[in-house]
């Protein structure tokens, strides 16, 4: 094995060694990002609840039809924003 046949597999294994290291996550960068997915998940639907609610307290009659609705329109929201961002930061 020659000294430039020697220096390339170096060379090649400590790059794959930095893209590993780069590749990884740490257990406080998991514990963020899981973090922020619970919130995406969760503003959109308690915000519909809230909404719903009010709405609900506007009519003469009480119903849960407004709410119920907004809330099914918080989780598809709230799905759809987790989805877009485990797309673009995973």
């Amino acid at each position: 094995m020659s000294d430039e046949q020697w220096r390339r597999g170096v060379e090649r294994d400590s790059e794959r060694m930095r893209r590993a290291a780069r590749g990884s996550r740490s257990l406080l960068a998991q514990s963020v990002f899981l973090g922020s997915l619970s919130v995406l998940f969760v503003a959109p639907l308690l915000a519909g609840a809230y909404l719903g609610r009010w709405l609900d307290g506007l009519g003469e009659d009480y119903t849960v039809r407004w709410t119920l609705n907004c809330i099914l329109l918080g989780l598809v929201l709230g799905a759809t924003n987790v989805y877009v961002f485990i797309r673009k930061y995973w």
